[in-house]
């Protein structure tokens, strides 16, 4: 299925946050594509992180005069479940395994959207593992493909591994976040790019302070009470019940409130799951609001609700990168993590906010921002100026094209 993107974009726009140096640097590398055709396909056009990045990076692709565009593959129900499966594995959860019937249903729809996907492109980027087997099914011609994974890969479960490892052999090139991520068996043609934000979307453009203040009061947040927030999807490896258990013992101490957004995501099925397992550790505690999608939280009351914040707080046992740690820090507020996967290379300790791995040492490290507002200012200066230089879609764009020129 065709994406068309929610944003149109033009390079010169971004003149303003990055200067123009890198626009005319990215502008020069640019020329080299130009006739060329780029096509990312993921497995969903909204929720999650690299839906997000494609509504903005596919239109500026296009900005570069490069024929860019997206497709999304279609299944059924059951291959969600299986793909939810394969993501936890390649993740490290060592109490699941994949049967043949369920490998051969994920192998039937990468079949499928083979056939029905327009594959004719001269780079192919195929993200995450959902589609991963797409090469294996599809007619040979000039495309160059690269599998763009997004998921911590430290340490798979070897029987998730042994089965989706020997796709890789089928791509001209490995992305991942992190060289922690690199594994023997793509070492050769690995390359290392972190993802970006967009500073101009709706969840990341500037907001006047009357913007946050209206939308915290159409949800019932109270705006001049103090808030730390969390933004995750519905996921066990988000840890959500340890962000509550952080706002627990700091609610004993002041006045406080958390608010926990969420979106859901359609490649996601286990979301509803934890959703409810998250309502049952909230209890009834009226000073933590839970924020989704469903109850018409979009990217715009995202930003305002991160806007109007103290502290940021992320609490994941394993993550690939965490764009919403990049998205708190461009908005100027601190946070306070878990030093795992991507989040160590935003997080710096001690400059752009804390990193702790207990729930008492984050909680000790919120409260200390908390109590000192020039700390919050001058880690909320550092953390924009960080992102700015590492983590906006311009930087992504051009390690993209980097990699690719290599194939020209």
């Amino acid at each position: 299925m065709k994406v068309t993107p929610k944003y149109t974009r033009s390079i010169d726009d971004y003149v303003k946050v990055t200067g123009e140096d890198d626009v005319n640097e990215l502008k020069a590398l640019g020329e080299s594509f130009r006739g060329k055709s780029i096509l990312h396909i993921n497995s969903t056009p909204y929720g999650g992180g690299v839906a997000e990045i494609l509504h903005s990076m596919v239109p500026l692709m296009k900005s570069l005069d490069i024929d860019a565009r997206w497709e999304v593959i279609e299944a059924e129900d059951d291959f969600f479940n299986i793909t939810k499966k394969i993501h936890n594995g390649l993740q490290g959860n060592l109490d699941i395994s994949l049967t043949e019937e369920e490998w051969e249903v994920y192998l039937k729809w990468n079949r499928y959207n083979a056939e029905i996907l327009d594959l004719d492109a001269d780079f192919i980027i195929v993200h995450d593992p959902q589609p991963m087997a797409l090469p294996s099914f599809a007619k040979k011609g000039k495309q160059h493909w690269i599998w763009r994974c997004h998921i911590d890969l430290t340490h798979p479960n070897p029987l998730f591994w042994r089965r989706l490892g020997p796709l890789v052999n089928q791509y001209d090139a490995v992305i991942v976040h992190s060289e922690e991520y690199i594994r023997d068996e793509f070492k050769d043609k690995a390359f290392v790019s972190p993802p970006s934000i967009d500073p101009l979307s709706d969840k990341n453009r500037e907001l006047t302070g009357e913007e946050v203040v209206k939308v915290s009061e159409r949800f019932n947040v109270d705006p001049e009470k103090p808030s730390i927030t969390k933004v995750a999807r519905f996921d066990p490896w988000k840890d959500i019940p340890a962000a509550i258990d952080v706002y627990k013992i700091l609610k004993k101490k002041r006045d406080l409130q958390l608010l926990i957004i969420s979106m859901m995501a359609r490649d996601d099925p286990e979301g509803l799951v934890f959703y409810e397992k998250v309502k049952e550790h909230v209890g009834q505690d009226e000073d933590i609001h839970i924020l989704t999608d469903e109850m018409g939280v979009r990217d715009l009351e995202v930003n305002a609700f991160q806007r109007g914040s103290r502290v940021g707080i992320h609490t994941a046992i394993r993550e690939g990168f965490g764009l919403v740690v990049s998205e708190m820090l461009w908005k100027r507020v601190p946070v306070v993590a878990r030093p795992v996967g991507g989040v160590k290379i935003q997080v710096i300790h001690g400059v752009t906010g804390y990193t702790a791995s207990t729930v008492q040492d984050l909680a000790q490290h919120v409260e200390s921002l908390l109590e000192n507002a020039g700390l919050r200012k001058s880690m909320g200066e550092a953390g924009r100026e960080h992102v700015r230089r590492n983590f906006v879609i311009t930087r992504h764009v051009y390690r993209y094209l980097s990699l690719l020129a290599k194939f020209l």
